[in-house]
């Protein structure tokens, strides 16, 4: 799915699965409508179908994601990427995305959707459906490389052992570029990031789960002469998407939210939100996961800053997801800019985790 920033279209979804059906937009922000803060609203029951606006009001790398929602359980789905590009052309050679999926297969081969129990199995990756993804270029091009980690449930590592990334972009918004720590990129469920990678040799694509690396792929070298003698200098910043430069903490409104205790659908039953926000006002949230596993932690609606631990700071970069570990507490910020109701997501970083889900409400 691709859009230039700026555009409108109509997204119909139609759900012959056995179960209902709402769509997960990562990174979408100042979309409420998209939200399955109801089930009237968002909730796609089997059989039937229904249209979702989307603006692409910022350009970046997102997804879609189909999550079940009751009746019968329904076997797991490839997650779409969604591209919004640049008004303004950046220069670069090519722009690939890389899906990469993780599926759990029982002995018969059937895949077990998330949140189902995954004892004595087979854990296979995919890079955009394939079981290993080449990429041909000439010596000395520069690519975009649009990394998505489709998992739902785990975190990974990516590596090309022969070239340096240069990251350009997490979770759909522009960084200020900085080459990748020891050469790998980390990506938490539903994460994405954007970076920048000059073909000046061939390379392994290398993918690291926490328990094993393993080969996904390969950047290789046609035999074409180089596109030019050298390399490109280093690119400068993506266009921005209007993001505020600074948050002002001082006046901030600011909330603990437990990360991993069990809150699932709550809102559906009329439960009050996690937490409000005045419009415009900015907001810290504290997030411990007092679990003894790690959580990924994934803020719909609007993206937030990373705080330093001294909270005289925040990383250079925008994120919607992170994972937390156990026993930590991570400090977030955000101006709440968009009116509406968004979902707050976590889940324990364990293929049979239960989805939990809160929701916060800006007005």
């Amino acid at each position: 799915m691709q859009f230039k920033r700026g555009q409108s279209a109509d997204v119909e979804v139609r759900n012959d699965l056995p179960g209902g059906v709402y769509l997960n937009w990562r990174g979408i922000d100042a979309a409420p409508a998209l939200e399955p803060i109801l089930p009237k609203d968002s909730i796609v029951p089997s059989g039937r179908s229904a249209t979702f606006k989307l603006d692409a009001r910022h350009a970046g790398t997102f997804a879609c994601e189909l999550i079940s929602f009751g009746g019968a359980p329904t076997p797991p789905s490839r997650a779409l990427p969604v591209i919004i590009a640049e008004p303004e052309a950046v220069a670069v050679d090519g722009d690939q995305v890389l899906l990469i999926e993780e599926w759990r297969l029982r002995a018969d081969g059937s895949a077990i959707p998330p949140g189902a129990e995954s004892e004595k199995i087979t854990s296979i990756y995919t890079v955009n459906g394939k079981s290993s993804f080449d990429i041909s270029v000439n010596k000395h091009q520069r690519l975009r490389l649009r990394f998505i980690n489709g998992s739902q449930r785990t975190v990974i590592a990516i590596k090309l052992d022969a070239v340096e990334l240069r990251v350009m972009a997490i979770d759909g918004q522009p960084a200020e570029p900085f080459p990748a720590r020891n050469g790998a990129v980390v990506l938490p469920p539903g994460g994405r990031l954007d970076a920048f990678v000059d073909a000046t040799a061939p390379s392994s694509i290398l993918l690291h789960d926490g328990k094993e690396a393993r080969v996904i792929g390969k950047l290789a070298l046609a035999a074409e002469p180089p596109v030019r003698n050298e390399p490109l200098p280093p690119a400068p910043p993506l266009p921005s998407n209007g993001l505020p430069a600074k948050i002002d903490l001082k006046n901030a409104l600011r909330f603990e939210i437990p990360v991993g205790e069990p809150d699932l659908l709550g809102f559906f039953t009329g439960k009050p939100p996690a937490f409000q926000a005045k419009l415009g006002r900015p907001v810290v949230l504290a997030l411990t996961n007092r679990a003894s596993v790690a959580h990924v932690f994934h803020l719909h609606g609007h993206h937030f800053r990373l705080l330093d631990r001294l909270d005289d700071g925040w990383k250079p970069f925008w994120l919607d997801t992170l994972a937390i570990e156990p026993g930590q507490t991570q400090r977030i910020a955000f101006l709440a800019e968009h009116p509406g109701g968004y979902l707050i997501e976590s889940v324990a970083t364990d293929w049979s985790a239960t989805r939990m889900l809160r929701w916060y409400s800006v007005a």
